[in-house]
């Protein structure tokens, strides 16, 4: 029965290339890149809600018919925030707050950069020794910060301003939600095709990242809606201590999950570019397998990612080999 499945998932695409995609995800230890991912989003996601709520006490002073319309809507339910928005004023931060807030949300915006450059590194098999230096590295990641970090911030606001915009007295049929959302998937599909493209070291064509960028997008507005239904239905309907837990423990499942899947998107591009599929069935779980020519592929592409010198030659030896697959790059 093994057998037959291997024969038939290495002839037809169909099947090899999904299993290609989650074998390239298990050779890059794809979990532990969407923790690091994780991590760090979550590190600056906490001070820019600091910074949110400050902003908005600023906002609400002196404005009552903002006021009452907030305290109306989905955020009146949200935990902390909700109950103090009846006083703006409780809602404002001091110096010290907002100069500390703003130091922890660029380390954590840094550090999100900084993964998403290792994690495509990691997937393109960019070798050690060609990946920027600590200075250019941070320079890539202030650029993705300022452009795709800051667009996808953007058309996230504006897609949950539109899906709540009846309980701020605004009223949007159903064809200008629609726009709207197909706007944003466009958007952030040229905003995920400029991440993979700065983000990688190696030179990749738009038509090798094109795929993934686009089905990142459709995935990253999927977690949208979810994320509102997610707010809308449990958080606000929670009391205010659990609600805390719940707002919480469901922002980080829903950071881990778009990280997971962002990377999933990127390894998708790997796959079809380099032709990593398809790989042997049993691969992942024994030596007593015959490896395809995409298993020595990949095999032989992670041990030459390892070189940290470029004068360091990486030779691979396989035992069904006459010859050993040499570094391409030396």
């Amino acid at each position: 029965m093994t057998a037959r499945l291997d024969a038939f998932q290495q002839r037809h695409p169909a099947a090899g290339f999904p299993l290609g995609v989650l074998y390239k995800f298990l050779d890059d230890h794809g979990t532990y890149l969407a923790a690091i991912l994780t991590y760090y989003a979550f590190v600056s996601l906490f001070p820019l809600l600091f910074l949110l709520t400050t902003g908005l006490g600023v906002v609400l002073h002196g404005n009552e018919h903002l006021q009452q319309q907030i305290l109306h809507s989905t955020l009146s339910r949200f935990p902390v925030i909700g109950s103090q928005l009846g006083d703006p004023k409780s809602l404002t931060g001091n110096t010290a707050g907002i100069t500390f807030s703003v130091i922890v949300a660029i380390y954590g915006a840094l550090g999100v950069a900084q993964a998403a450059q290792h994690a495509m590194n990691v997937a393109w098999r960019v070798p050690r020794n060609e990946r920027p230096n600590p200075f250019k590295s941070r320079a890539r990641s202030l650029l993705l910060i300022l452009t795709v970090g800051l667009g996808i911030l953007a058309t996230t606001g504006l897609s949950a301003l539109s899906a709540s915009a009846e309980e701020f007295g605004a009223q949007i049929g159903g064809g200008l939600q629609a726009l709207v959302t197909i706007a944003a998937v466009i958007i952030n599909a040229a905003l995920f095709l400029m991440a993979f493209r700065v983000a990688t070291a190696r030179d990749v064509a738009f038509r090798e990242i094109a795929p993934g960028a686009l089905l990142a997008s459709l995935l990253w507005q999927g977690l949208q809606i979810g994320g509102t239904a997610y707010v809308g239905h449990v958080v606000k309907n929670a009391s205010a201590t659990n609600g805390v837990f719940a707002l919480v423990l469901g922002l980080l499942a829903w950071m881990y999950l778009a990280a997971f899947l962002i990377v999933i998107c990127i390894e998708l591009n790997v796959v079809r570019a380099l032709r990593l599929y398809p790989r042997a069935l049993l691969t992942p779980f024994t030596d007593d397998v015959d490896l395809t020519p995409a298993d020595e592929h990949a095999y032989a592409s992670q041990a030459h990612a390892e070189r940290a010198k470029g004068f360091e030659r990486v030779e691979v030896h396989f035992d069904d080999q006459d010859e050993p697959e040499h570094d391409p790059e030396v």
